[in-house]
């Protein structure tokens, strides 16, 4: 073994060892948070509360949520042609991109588990690890790009709904927002003078130049913005809270979500919206979360997995069937 692989290896040790750490620091956290916030909670008023919504909130979370998972179709579609592999049809990065998502954040580790996913699906159309590696760094861009453009403005916009949930001073939070916006100006100034690749040998990836960038900011500021207003559709509806408080909440939430590495954020984000909107009642707070729950992770999970099972149950009767049709093709044996 080479000094330089050593390195390598000992580096990425390191990185999973941080980001290891991170996480089960942020799931202890929420772990303690929720138990405090939840030891006394009345169950009686949490069902009464899910029985109370109102269903036409109910249908219309839904349409966000539907309109949100279609624009996740594009993620993978994006990066497919940012690689250059304009052979995989729409049909097929719809497929890999809902059921990797679904399936991947709903178990966790999505990285693994959506790559998974999204390489039994691509290999069918020439793909190796290194493009499904690269899509997952295109896609995880555009996820990032997008929320710091929706977390960045409305932080810089409205400060004191960061500080419900960081407990930082207002000029801080301001601070840190406009940050992110002047992060993605100097990024699109860095790729604009010419082509900018990053990796290296057969992992090497041209990234999109500025114009094309500004789409990807769009499909994921766009998919953030369609689950936000599912979220804000099921709030309680006293007090009155403005949709920009519950995006700064609730895009936190989901980020703190997906860096803990927890199956669907689960315990992070409710902990996170406890925190950031203590103004509702617990128990009707609680009541919109699961319904949100049962909307943007249940469901799409099993049609995720359904859909999954049909392709597999398609790919492995494809072979028998075209035996048989060689079989019915094949001139008669004369005697």
């Amino acid at each position: 073994m080479t000094s330089s692989t050593a390195q390598t290896i000992t580096s990425r040790l390191g990185r999973g060892t941080i980001s290891a750490a991170i996480s089960l620091s942020l799931l202890a956290a929420a772990a303690f948070v929720l138990y405090q916030l939840l030891r006394d909670i009345d169950a009686d008023k949490i069902l009464a509360a899910l029985d109370g919504q109102s269903i036409k909130k109910i249908a219309t979370a839904g349409a966000f949520v539907i309109a949100g998972y279609f624009t996740l179709t594009f993620y993978d579609l994006f990066a497919l042609r940012t690689i250059g592999h304009n052979q995989v049809p729409y049909s097929a990065a719809a497929l890999a991109s809902f059921t990797s998502s679904t399936i991947g954040h709903s178990l966790g580790a999505a990285v693994l588990t959506g790559g998974l996913i999204r390489l039994r699906i691509y290999a069918h159309w020439g793909l190796t690890v290194a493009d499904v590696a690269k899509i997952a760094v295109v896609t995880g861009m555009t996820f990032c790009l997008g929320n710091i453009l929706l977390l960045g403005s409305a932080i810089a916009f409205a400060p004191a709904a960061a500080s419900a949930v960081d407990h930082l001073p207002h000029w801080v939070n301001r601070a840190l927002g406009l940050t992110g916006l002047f992060g993605i100006v100097c990024y699109l100034a860095w790729l604009a003078p010419r082509s900018r690749t990053v990796g290296w040998s057969g992992w090497r990836l041209t990234l999109p130049d500025p114009r094309l960038t500004l789409v990807q900011i769009g499909i994921g500021g766009v998919d953030l913005s369609l689950v936000t207003l599912a979220m804000f559709m099921l709030l309680p509806a006293a007090p009155a809270v403005s949709l920009v408080t519950v995006l700064v909440t609730f895009l936190t939430a989901t980020l703190l979500g997906t860096v803990s590495h927890a199956p669907g954020g689960l315990g992070v984000i409710e902990a996170t919206m406890l925190i950031g909107l203590a103004q509702f009642q617990r128990e009707e707070l609680l009541a919109a979360l699961i319904t949100f729950r049962a909307l943007y992770f249940v469901l799409p999970l099993f049609f995720a997995t359904l859909s999954l099972g049909l392709r597999e149950l398609r790919v492995l009767a494809r072979p028998r069937f075209d035996a048989t049709q060689s079989e019915c093709s094949a001139p008669p044996k004369t005697l």
